[in-house]
């Protein structure tokens, strides 16, 4: 009975301690340079930022009202005043207001905040932003650009609530599994034409194609599948963003092989076509409503670079599947 009275006991100390250490380390700070990034009053500056924030870069897929889902779809532009509400095992993560108003958005920031942001995963405050918007290697004059836009947009009062953690949320920090992902090393970037080297910036840095068609950690969010070779599977969402129990989607495989790329066969002018046609699949979490605004060039430059790859043999279902994704 002494010993199982104090293995009770070291059990309980070492859950105390668990707890303890928890919540002291749950709001980690992080250091991060500011970017030498200003914001510009050029038109052509500006118009480039928007360009991308409802094109490639898709950011109205996420900070958009969910009232504006359908226009969002649509490849309309409605504010970035924040909406979606990310539900995942450490909490929710809330899409903020990234309009400029100063009260509840982000008129107070600096343009350096902004870039760090973006560049780095660190918050005005230190702490890291949630692995959602990798725009590490955007390049500078695209960072100045989405910067510029963000400054010159209409500002939306919409005060949207901090995000929330749950135990699970607070000890996957407190252990350093959240935290800032960008390294400031920027690939030299190609100019701005329909080649496979620039399809490969947009691709990588900007619109995300390799985050969603490799396969990757779901824990970690590190890459664990053949690029592009697709096998990742995705919650299957319905009109208000609410997760659908018991049902994925799987990605496709994106490379050049013959027998189960899903675009290998295609000519361009039929992938130009499929992107401008928008969800084809209730659910989907591709964002195709600001794809379908990207220009030819863009696409074309995309469809070049996913036609350069290796080929890979690898299946990929199609549609709905039954089950919850693992």
């Amino acid at each position: 009975m002494k010993v199982l009275k104090w293995l009770g006991t070291g059990i309980l100390i070492l859950v105390i301690g668990f707890v303890v250490f928890v919540y002291a380390r749950a709001n980690p700070k992080f250091d991060a340079p500011y970017p030498e990034i200003m914001a510009s009053l050029d038109s052509s500056i500006i118009a480039r930022g928007e360009y991308l924030m409802y094109g490639p870069a898709h950011c109205v897929d996420c900070h958009a009202p969910v009232s504006e889902f359908p226009r969002v779809r649509m490849g309309e532009k409605v504010p970035l005043s924040g909406g979606f509400d990310f539900v995942i095992p450490p909490g929710i993560v809330h899409a903020p207001n990234i309009t400029p108003d100063r009260e509840t958005g982000i008129g107070a920031y600096s343009d350096g905040e902004i870039a760090r942001a973006l560049r780095y995963g660190v918050k005005r405050d230190g702490s890291p932003l949630v692995d959602f918007m990798p725009f590490y290697d955007l390049s500078d004059r695209d960072l100045t650009a989405i910067v510029s836009y963000l400054r010159s947009a209409p500002p939306v009062k919409n005060k949207r609530p901090a995000n929330e953690w749950n135990f699970l949320g607070k000890a996957v920090h407190a252990f350093g599994m959240i935290k800032p992902m960008g390294d400031g090393v920027i690939p030299e970037t190609p100019e701005r034409d329909s080649t496979a080297a620039y399809g490969k910036y947009l691709a990588e840095s900007v619109a995300n194609c390799r985050g969603c068609h490799t396969g990757r950690d779901m824990m970690t969010g590190a890459y664990v599948g053949i690029e592009y070779a697709g096998n990742q599977p995705f919650e299957v969402m319905d009109e208000k963003g609410t997760i659908v129990k018991g049902k994925h989607l799987v990605t496709p495989n994106l490379t050049p092989d013959k027998e189960t790329g899903r675009i290998a066969l295609w000519p361009k002018e039929v992938f130009i076509a499929r992107m401008r046609a928008g969800a084809a699949i209730p659910g989907t979490p591709m964002p195709w409503g600001p794809y379908k605004t990207m220009t030819d060039g863009d696409l074309i430059a995309i469809y070049k670079y996913l036609h350069s790859l290796e080929p890979v043999h690898q299946p990929t279902p199609v549609g709905i599947q039954e089950g919850d994704p693992m």
